[in-house]
């Protein structure tokens, strides 16, 4: 085995290993791992320990597309037509304004009082509209929310990274122009747009073929290598084209849920991709440029990036609650959901690191670095606040209680008619809440792909009864007893 080979496996082994033992740490501070996954990415980077090589960190970036891919997929599942027809408009009014307030406050902070350089400008002013729905999610199911806050809160996220990737391409395309010096057109915009809507057909598309190709009769390791070689292939397809995969992957799993209602698919691939995520996110922190932060870049502009940096994360923050709340005025939703929407779209990480990745490779050089370190470095000052800022707005949604009597509701009254005391009302709820509770906690991503792992054995193991039965040694054993 070559040296390089050797290197690569080693960096890889690092990678994953101080990825988990960074999580120790987050876990106990209540953290999400995304944080740790990047703060280990720094640590072990060139700018600190430098335990990974630089033809290592150079050699993979193709992991953007893989992670965008899986990420974008298990967005797709929230897509179900019969869902979205209930408030779809609405949804849709809600996202444009808070997607869209919070790139234009960007870009006019940016460019006119910042005065940072157009390209730079207009790419940091897309990626503002993203947001991570990974920890939005993981709120919510932390505290069992429901209600229309919750329903309104999950298809906006969703159509968040819809809205942010199209603004991606807008921008890149007029940032790449204006950086050659060519002139403006409409077909320079358009064009990104008409790819993007191919890229949907397309992936509708593939998601037909992973339809069909799972088949009722396919054993369970087989959807998940089937799944995973088309999300691939799709992958390479939009690299050929020079798109990005986002939109096709997402429509490719709102294809597949809505054709087929496998949820189980969604939660084997959740279980099966965390390896792939850590190494995306750890090497996105390999990237993260400590000495620029606090210099200033002259291709970006006069100010060092740690004050961009700051203004971006304020700004868009404003961004997102000022959108949010004029959004849901304009379609009349309940004053709990305006109130209170802006704060849980305040985490950002997933899509938007993806996409400063793709920005940082396409605008290259000086732009494209201090492009992923603002990114980066606002992406873990979100994580830090956007899961407390979402638990906060979920509370004063109404959408959960933390008081005992609104979890479970339980007869006050005995059967004779008298009313019980405190405490028969207290014991009967835990009890109540007791039952209700499942036997094992394991979390429906493992529950599936253990099924999944448990059904395969049983397949292979009757498929070893079928052949041993039919085997010539059984049959002449057979004859002998006769």
């Amino acid at each position: 085995m070559s040296g390089t080979d050797n290197s690569a496996l080693l960096s890889i082994s690092i990678i994953l290993l101080f990825g988990f033992l960074m999580t120790r740490i987050t876990k106990k501070l209540r953290l999400p791992n995304v944080t740790a996954y990047i703060v280990a990415g720094i640590l072990i980077g060139p700018f600190c320990l430098n335990l990974i090589p630089q033809k290592i960190i150079d050699g993979t970036d193709f992991l953007p597309d893989i992670a965008l891919a899986f990420i974008a997929f298990s967005t797709g599942e929230f897509f179900k037509f019969d869902t979205l027809k209930k408030n779809g408009a609405k949804v849709v009014v809600i996202t444009l304004f808070e997607a869209l307030t919070a790139s234009a406050l960007v870009f006019i902070v940016s460019y006119f009082f910042l005065s940072l350089n157009f390209a730079f400008s207009m790419v940091l002013a897309a990626l503002a509209s993203a947001t991570a729905p990974a920890s939005t999610m993981m709120t919510i199911r932390q505290t069992g929310a429901k209600g229309d806050f919750v329903e309104t809160l999950l298809q906006v996220v969703a159509l968040d990274d819809i809205v942010g990737l199209l603004a991606y391409s807008v921008a890149i395309s007029v940032s790449l122009s204006s950086l050659t010096g060519e002139g403006f057109s409409v077909a320079k915009i358009a064009l990104p747009v008409l790819s993007n809507a191919l890229v949907i057909v397309l992936g509708f598309a593939f998601g037909f073929a992973l339809k069909f190709l799972l088949s009722p009769k396919r054993s369970s390791d087989n959807r998940l290598i089937i799944s995973v070689a088309l999300l691939l292939a799709f992958c390479a397809v939009c690299t050929v084209f020079g798109v990005s995969p986002l939109l096709g992957c997402m429509s490719m799993g709102t294809a597949y849920i809505n054709l087929t209602s496998d949820e189980k698919l969604f939660k084997q691939l959740a279980y099966f991709s965390p390896p792939i995520l850590l190494i995306f996110f750890v090497r996105s922190g390999l990237s993260f440029d400590l000495r620029s932060l606090v210099s200033a870049t002259g291709s970006v502009g006069g100010e060092p990036l740690i004050v961009i940096g700051v203004v971006y994360f304020l700004v868009r923050i404003f961004g997102k609650y000022a959108g949010a709340f004029f959004g849901c005025a304009a379609v009349k939703k309940k004053a709990t959901t305006r109130n209170w929407l802006g704060l849980a779209l305040i985490p950002q990480a997933g899509v938007a690191i993806g996409l400063a990745a793709l920005g940082a490779r396409t605008l290259g050089g000086e732009t494209g670095n201090a492009l992923q370190t603002i990114i980066l470095a606002s992406s873990v000052l979100y994580e830090l606040i956007g899961p407390a800022c979402a638990k906060f707005s979920l509370f004063m949604s109404k959408s959960y209680s933390t008081k005992l009597e609104d979890l479970v509701s339980v007869d006050e009254k005995a059967a004779d008619g008298e009313k019980k005391s405190e405490l028969e009302l207290l014991i009967e709820r835990i009890q109540k809440i007791q039952a209700e509770l499942p036997l094992h906690t394991v979390n429906e991503e493992e529950a599936a792909y253990t099924e999944a792992a448990e059904n395969q054995a049983r397949s292979d193991w009757s498929e070893r009864m079928e052949i041993l039965k039919s085997s010539p040694l059984k049959k002449s054993r057979r004859k002998r007893r006769r």
